[in-house]
């Protein structure tokens, strides 16, 4: 005969221990799912264990609903041995009787009764101890300052910067223009411009003949002086 692997599962630490005994003196044999055995027989001594389930070499799950020690063809809709993706999905599968038999290589069990020994201590396992590491900076890294925080921080609102510039000029007051180089297209006077008219162009219609009038009135008095003359 060959050998169990037993698998012994502890509700209150969450921790599942294993342990590899012969079939004839594992007093197994013959048992069904939901029967318990001292843990005695697997050297936890005080301890009480429950029989849940199980696997035969080729992987086939037992079922506590299936009587017997033969493998059976049925058709189940839940596990174990089956898996339904849609509620109410049956299949026909392979699966193990309810006994424990020599074909028989995984007994999955639980405990009922705890002993005065922990398992821990009894399996020769420690749990390792929480070491909090600390998280130190990458080298070359340094620290940022609560002032480059603050830069790199955007406005309220999620505004840009320069929407918030703006807005945080007083009313009636015009944003400063961008000085620059004026470009040499530029700063030569347009010809149409007021600024490029010569001065007979830029005077108005109304300064032209006031001033007509006045060279009138200027020529009328040397017209009379010649007129005397001439008498």
């Amino acid at each position: 005969m060959g050998n169990f692997k037993v698998v012994i599962s502890d509700s209150k630490s969450r921790k599942a221990y294993q342990k590899d005994i012969e079939q004839s003196a594992s007093g197994l044999v013959r048992k069904k799912i939901g029967e318990r055995l001292p843990g005695s027989a697997l050297g936890l001594q005080g301890y009480e264990l429950e029989i849940t389930g199980g696997s035969d070499s080729d992987g086939f799950p037992m079922r506590r609903d299936v009587e017997g020690i033969a493998r059976k063809r049925i058709l189940i809709s839940s596990v174990p041995g089956f898996h339904p993706g849609i509620k109410g999905h049956r299949k026909r599968k392979s699966v193990r009787g309810n006994t424990i038999s020599a074909d028989i290589t995984q007994v999955n069990t639980k405990v009922v009764k705890y002993g005065a020994e922990p398992l821990d201590k009894l399996f020769g396992s420690k749990p390792e101890p929480k070491t909090e590491k600390e998280e130190k900076p990458a080298e070359g890294s340094k620290e940022k300052t609560p002032e480059e925080h603050a830069k790199k921080e955007k406005p309220a609102g999620g505004k840009p910067e320069e929407e918030a510039k703006t807005e945080a000029m007083p009313a009636g007051e015009e944003r400063p223009k961008e000085s620059g180089p004026i470009p040499a297209e530029e700063s030569k006077p347009a010809e149409n411009t007021k600024e490029g008219r010569k001065p007979e162009e830029k005077m108005g219609v109304k300064e032209m003949e006031s001033r007509a009038q006045d060279k009138k009135a200027e020529s009328k008095p040397d017209e009379e002086d010649k007129e005397k003359a001439k008498k």
